[in-house]
C-alpha cells in the first residue's frame, strides 16, 4: 500500500487527471488557489499548491446563508422534500450545501442561492444581508474573490405552514 507524499506536515492525496471544465483546468474537482513554487531554496510558506474542491465553497456559503435571519430554509421544492426525508432518517445529517451552486475558476468564485424567506421579512434587505455573509465568509475562509452571488427566492414560509419538525404553538393558553 502506498501513502501520499507529504508536503509541508500536511498529507496530499495523489491528483487526478487534469480536465477541461468550462474554459479552465480542474484537477480533481479542485480549484489552486495558490500555485506555490518547488524546491528547498524556496520560503516554508510557498511551498507547494493550495487547492480547495468546489464543495468546500457550497458548505461555507450554505452556512453563511443560513446564518441570516429571515432565511427559513434553502433549496426547491423538490430538494427540500427529499432534504426533509433525509434528515429524519436515523444518523442522517442536514445538508448545507442544499440550495447552493457554486463556479469555481483559479482565484474567483460565482455563487447562487435558492432561498426560502420568512413572511414579513423585507427581501431586498434580506438578501443584502445574505450577500455581504456570504462573501464575507467565502473570501475570508477560503481566499477566493467572490464575484457574485446570485439570490433565487423560491418561496415564502407563511407562518400558518405546517412544518413537522417545529412543533406547532398552541393557539390558546
Amino acid at each position: 500500500m502506498t501513502t501520499a507524499p507529504q508536503t509541508a506536515g500536511i498529507e496530499t492525496k495523489p491528483q487526478r487527471p487534469e480536465k477541461e471544465k468550462n474554459g479552465r483546468t480542474v484537477q480533481g474537482g479542485a480549484t489552486t488557489v495558490s500555485g506555490g513554487s518547488t524546491g528547498t531554496a524556496e520560503p516554508a510558506a510557498t511551498r507547494g499548491r493550495t487547492s480547495i474542491a468546489d464543495v468546500v465553497v457550497v458548505k461555507i456559503a450554505g452556512m453563511a446563508a443560513r446564518e441570516i435571519p429571515g432565511v427559513y430554509d434553502m433549496g426547491g421544492g423538490l430538494s427540500r422534500t427529499i432534504g426533509a426525508v433525509r434528515d429524519r432518517v436515523p444518523g442522517g445529517r442536514p445538508n448545507v450545501g442544499r440550495g447552493v451552486k457554486v463556479e469555481v475558476g483559479e482565484r474567483q468564485t460565482a455563487i447562487d442561492l435558492d432561498l426560502v424567506v420568512e413572511y414579513g421579512v423585507p427581501i431586498a434587505d434580506l438578501a443584502r444581508d445574505v450577500r455581504e455573509n456570504v462573501v464575507d465568509a467565502v473570501e475570508r475562509i477560503s481566499g477566493l474573490e467572490v464575484v457574485e452571488v446570485n439570490i433565487t427566492v423560491n418561496d415564502v414560509h407563511l407562518p400558518d405552514d405546517e412544518d413537522p419538525e417545529r412543533p406547532a404553538e398552541a393557539r390558546v393558553e
